[in-house]
């Protein structure tokens, strides 16, 4: 027996049947319920045009952070509050935001304004006395051709100063009483959704659909659909599982759960290193991170996800289950070759342990693009070195970009390892990741650029760990 999707849509409750389940929310917003505030610029989460606020029931509050509606799915609203551009005037005063964006100028064609307003509605609510960075930050993902953004930064910081927070908060109670005990079953227009509860009910429907598609943040299976125009049979959504959405810290680590979203990963793993928040910072926008998980980021196995390199050289390993089995794989070795992953038919990834950073661990991640926010890499570089005293005793390094799976660079490892960390040394393992890699060109960059920088990066992780006097200066140097 299949279910009606039902959540909240700004005031009012919704229940919807019938519609395909891969119908994205901003084609149902825009073609079903008539709300049209909300813009389609690029369809793959990039402009930030079509952002909207979704609000999730957790812990006895509602959290609300911002989504680019074009990538997801309808059946994901179930159980969820979602407001749109229209509803943030309330008794006939514009929000905040709103008023803020008139006063300084903020929208010229206006095309990007709805999704601009929603960003900062959306810090306005979580934040208060949100600094430059963080303003900046939640507009990030957001693209607009006219303005110059700077009456947009004008107008956010403007909006800050009004202190009393617009309401977003739906009725709790609504909510609760939403929330399902078991698995949500969905289908129409040939398409089934399903969205179990727990791990068992998970592995028990994947036995069953083995070949179906995996869904959690949808940052990637939502393009399939969106550009590659994919008809996606059954879908199973992992967004709901709630042993998968657990962060744990143990003495030997932290164990992450598969739909965990970076966003809620964000502080563990920042945890590590400046360099990997500052890396995690510039993993998609905010938007994104707020919909993809660290989870979804492997199991797809891109060969530019930037979670993969750090979590490689942290020696990190993955739980895969299925029905009645469980098995531990090492990161590193999950990945076979461009599209093709170490998971059998059934399997889905449950967890990823990631282990605690002993203190004599050198560790650094960094990531090249062409932009500092809101593009993909050309080449991400992670570096674990172990040591005593100056000798280097195990090296593990990890590049994204530079092949068609994120990989260990051995030759250079082999290089380090043994050797005292010296000029000379790094310079020999410079030369050593020529047997490693053999890069592509693309769009991004040429091949010999990704040789080049590649081998730059760990000369720059050379003098950050030998000279910290640089660190800084290079750092300060990165935001100009």
């Amino acid at each position: 027996m299949f279910d009606v999707i039902k959540f909240i849509l700004n005031d009012e409750v919704r229940e919807v049947s019938g519609l395909p389940p891969t119908m994205t929310v901003l084609q149902w917003l825009r073609t079903q319920a008539g709300l049209t505030g909300t813009k389609e610029g690029c369809a793959e989460g990039d402009c930030g045009a079509c952002t909207t606020i979704l609000g999730t029931l957790k812990d006895g509050k509602v959290e609300y952070k911002t989504i680019n509606s074009c990538i997801v799915f309808l059946p994901v609203l179930d159980g969820h509050h979602l407001i749109t551009v229209e509803n943030l005037k309330k008794n006939g005063t514009p929000h905040p935001v709103q008023k803020a964006m008139v006063d300084c100028h903020g929208s010229q064609c206006g095309f990007c304004t709805p999704g601009f307003v929603m960003s900062l509605a959306a810090l306005h609510h979580n934040k208060q006395d949100a600094t430059e960075e963080e303003i900046q930050d939640a507009i990030a993902g957001n693209l607009c051709r006219c303005t110059g953004y700077r009456p947009i930064l004008d107008a956010a910081r403007k909006a800050d100063k009004v202190k009393k927070r617009a309401v977003l908060a739906s009725d709790i109670r609504g909510l609760r009483e939403m929330q399902r005990k078991s698995m949500f079953t969905y289908e129409g227009g040939g398409g089934k959704f399903f969205a179990p509860r727990g791990v068992q009910e998970l592995a028990d429907v994947l036995a069953k659909y083995p070949t179906a598609t995996m869904l959690a943040g949808g940052t990637d299976v939502g393009l399939w659909v969106t550009k590659h125009h994919k008809e996606l049979q059954v879908i199973i959504y992992t967004g709901h599982v709630r042993e998968l959405q657990e962060i744990k810290s143990t003495a030997s680590g932290l164990e992450i759960g598969a739909a965990v979203t970076y966003t809620d990963a964000f502080k563990a793993l920042a945890a590590y290193d400046e360099s990997m928040e500052e890396t995690l910072r510039r993993l998609g926008s905010v938007q994104i991170r707020n919909l993809g998980t660290v989870g979804g980021n492997i199991a797809n196995g891109s060969p530019i996800g930037d979670g993969m390199p750090p979590l490689i050289a942290l020696d990190a390993k993955i739980f895969l289950r299925n029905q009645n089995t469980a098995r531990l794989v090492n990161l590193k070795d999950y990945f076979i070759e461009y599209g093709k992953q170490d998971r059998k038919p059934g399997e889905f990834v449950e967890k990823i342990l990631v282990p605690a950073k002993a203190k004599n661990v050198l560790f650094k991640v960094y990531k090249i693009s062409k932009r500092f926010d809101q593009d993909i890499s050309a080449v991400c570089g992670a570096f674990a070195l172990t040591m005593e005293g100056k000798k280097i005793t195990a090296a593990r390094i990890a590049y994204g970009g530079m092949a068609g799976t994120p990989k260990r660079a051995a030759a250079m490892e082999k290089a380090l390892t043994g050797k005292e960390w010296t000029e000379e040394t790094a310079k020999a393992g410079m030369a050593a990741l020529d047997k490693d890699f053999q890069p592509m060109s693309d769009m991004r960059a040429s091949k010999e650029y990704r040789s080049d920088a590649a081998k730059n990066l760990l000369y720059r992780f050379w003098l950050e760990t030998t000279q910290p006097e640089i660190e800084t200066r290079v750092y300060n140097y990165a935001q100009y």
